[in-house]
């Protein structure tokens, strides 16, 4: 049986490519980047639905995910020294 090339490190795991090391990534700086994003849409949902132009189901959504950016801004500060040590 000819096995095609692209199910070959399925069937044999030895002509299988190494898998690339994990790249560092500041995690603090990515989070801050979307809980800030968050917080932009919160202030222009706030207005729109101050002007009647949108309803609360917005404002709850953005509300949502500046909570929990803050929650992850929160664990990234208490587990830095874990993931930085594994990312090396």
């Amino acid at each position: 049986m000819v096995k095609s090339m692209k199910l070959a490190p399925i069937f044999d795991p030895a002509v299988r490519k190494p898998a690339p090391k994990p790249i560092q990534v500041d995690l603090q700086k990515a989070f801050l980047a979307v809980t800030a994003a968050w917080v932009l849409a919160l202030v222009v949902v706030t207005v729109l639905l101050a002007l009647d132009m949108c309803g609360i189901r917005p404002l709850v959504v953005c509300v949502a995910g500046t909570v929990i950016g803050i929650l992850m801004l929160t664990w990234e500060h208490f587990h830095r020294w874990d993931y930085r040590r594994l990312g090396r």
